[in-house]
């Protein structure tokens, strides 16, 4: 494996929610694999994605102009279809056939628009990971807008947070996790291994209502103790789907009624570059869904947490970028994690194999 190959090309990328594409005037520009993306939307309503440099002189396609199921960069006027092709230069009728940039497969699912890096022809839309919740309004309730924030640190450092939940007690103590003591007497059940990830349970049992929890409930509810279940899975490269249920203390789980919640959470992360990552983000509630100031809540209160996680993950991609030599020790609660990235260097070394990456020629006396 080249040291150049650190991301994977044939698969789906989380890239952008729809209504993130709406608000930039249906041209959104987003670096995926450290690849600059125009994503935009035809006025026939389908979205595509396109290399984001002009190939005359590399200016931003964000910066052009949709025309019907094409754009046309604002630079000298060279206009696009949507499979990259030039297709109208002004003032020249002859058009060269590597006049063109590079298209990416796109789909959309659940509000969120999936991206392709690698071979189109190995681009099946169901290998997207579905998670029903976003598409069911009838029974389930998100944000008005799921959220996006950028971090300062690799994707897999956020993938090695979200696997080992035993940092909730000490990094979320007063927000989501209620208290140091999640950490000692919540521990996983059977890590079940997936070809693309692993899949998780883990029990928290009589213990207080944690903070977030506890602002949407009424009196009794935040009095109450309770079991907490965290179903949790990861998947390669960075979908993290998880259940949460909360019952109260000694119930069967499948009862219903008062101190019963259930929560749905997807996080997705996708490199930017190799030390920056866009993260995308929802939770979702079930019950008395038509109360907005619920979910406005949870917002706030997961958003809290994230900040938390960002401060910590962010100063720990500031030291091993110091000092990359540097040897980490494992721990049992690692196993988790140790999995998602072997499997993550499994397939980085499967694609190598069939495809080697070529290094790319020196630019030091090009003339652009």
């Amino acid at each position: 494996m080249t040291e150049d190959k650190i991301f994977l090309d044939n698969c789906w990328y989380a890239a952008a929610w729809e209504h993130e594409i709406a608000q930039a005037d249906f041209k959104l520009g987003r670096t995926i694999c450290e690849k600059p993306i125009v994503f935009f939307r035809t006025e026939s309503g389908r979205y595509i994605a396109l290399d984001n440099r002009c190939c005359h002189r590399a200016a931003p396609l964000t910066m052009g102009r949709i025309e019907a199921e094409c754009i046309r960069c604002m630079y000298h006027g060279m206009l696009y279809n949507e499979h990259g092709q030039v297709i109208q230069i002004p003032g020249q009728k002859q058009i060269p056939e590597n006049f063109k940039v590079h298209s990416y497969p796109v789909q959309e699912k659940g509000g969120m628009l999936w991206v392709w890096m690698g071979d189109p022809a190995l681009a099946d839309p169901k290998d997207i990971l579905d998670f029903p919740p976003l598409s069911d309004p009838e029974n389930w309730r998100g944000f008005t807008e799921p959220s996006y924030l950028h971090y300062d640190a690799n994707w897999l450092l956020i993938v090695d947070n979200l696997s080992d939940f035993s940092h909730v007690a000490f990094v979320h103590t007063n927000t989501l996790g209620g208290s140091e003591e999640y950490a000692f007497t919540s521990v996983p059940e059977e890590i079940e291994p997936l070809d693309t990830g692993f899949r998780m349970e883990r029990w928290h049992y009589e213990a207080g209502v944690p903070p977030y929890h506890a602002k949407v409930l009424d009196q009794d509810e935040q009095a109450m103790l309770v079991d907490r279940c965290n179903l949790m899975e990861m998947h390669i490269p960075g979908v993290f789907l998880m259940e949460t249920r909360f019952k109260p203390a000694g119930a069967e789980p499948q009862g219903q009624g008062k101190g019963f919640h259930q929560y749905r959470n997807c996080q997705y992360m996708t490199p930017e570059t190799r030390n920056t990552t866009h993260f995308f983000w929802n939770y979702l509630h079930q019950a008395e869904r038509q109360d907005a100031s619920i979910s406005g809540s949870l917002r706030e209160s997961l958003l809290e947490g994230f900040m938390e996680d960002k401060v910590i993950i962010e100063a720990q991609q500031k030291l091993l970028q110091q000092d990359p030599t540097f040897d980490p020790k494992f721990m049992v609660a690692d196993k988790a994690f140790a999995l998602v990235r072997r499997i993550w260097n499994a397939r980085l070394e499967e694609e190598e194999k069939v495809s080697p990456r070529i290094p790319p020629l020196s630019s030091r006396n090009r003339i652009l």
